[in-house]
């Protein structure tokens, strides 16, 4: 068998520390994690980690883009997909709604998205996740009207609409779940996509 690389073996050793920061991040929330919560964690010193990351706020960062790297490649899966444009916009809407209101992805942007107010690299890593998404209904939008199943005047405009909604509402569901179900976010999603690409129903 090929031994491993020393590149190797340091590229899997910030692997695991991305993954122990990511869930030390979703217990103790991105202002009050401490390099020494992650270390315990893991049962590793403070010292390695620095030696993979010189600082807290890189180390954080790294965490955010990794997350948003396998998002990202999902979601690009779900826009190149088979089916029609609008099996296509059904499947990136259900994607994109939390499983449920624990749904550890979206409490880790809810969360980025506060910091990004005062951490400039935060708020870099929250602009791309946000044009990933917005792209993503872009080119469905844009690919169904083309090809003659939509009927949407404005794909780039109708992405935002659709995105600020959703973004509004999921925050809603997450807080309070008694109030607003998975089921009933769906339905708003896929009535509001559905008027948005000029068709009657998704």
């Amino acid at each position: 068998m090929r031994s491993t690389s020393r590149a190797e073996q340091a590229d899997q050793r910030r692997a695991e520390l991305l993954e122990a920061t990511r869930k030390v991040v979703l217990e103790r929330g991105l202002a009050h994690t401490r390099i020494a919560d992650i270390a315990k964690s893991i049962n590793v010193s403070g010292g390695l980690i620095h030696y993979h990351f010189a600082t807290k706020d890189e180390l954080i960062t790294a965490m955010l883009r990794a997350t948003l790297d396998i998002e990202g490649a999902r979601l690009k899966e779900l826009v190149e997909g088979p089916g029609t444009a609008a099996e296509r916009l059904d499947r990136i809407l259900s994607y994109y709604i939390p499983e449920s209101p624990s749904d550890q992805s979206w409490l880790l942007w809810i969360d980025a998205w506060n910091a990004g107010l005062r951490e400039p690299a935060v708020n870099t890593i929250m602009l791309e996740l946000e044009t990933a998404w917005l792209s993503a209904l872009t080119r469905v939008l844009t690919d169904g009207t083309e090809a003659g199943e939509f009927g949407c005047e404005d794909p780039a405009g109708s992405a935002e609409r659709i995105d600020a909604m959703l973004d509004g509402l999921i925050i809603r569901y997450t807080l309070h779940p008694t109030v607003l179900t998975r089921a009933r976010l769906l339905e708003h999603a896929r009535t509001a996509a559905a008027r948005e690409a000029g068709i009657g129903s998704l």
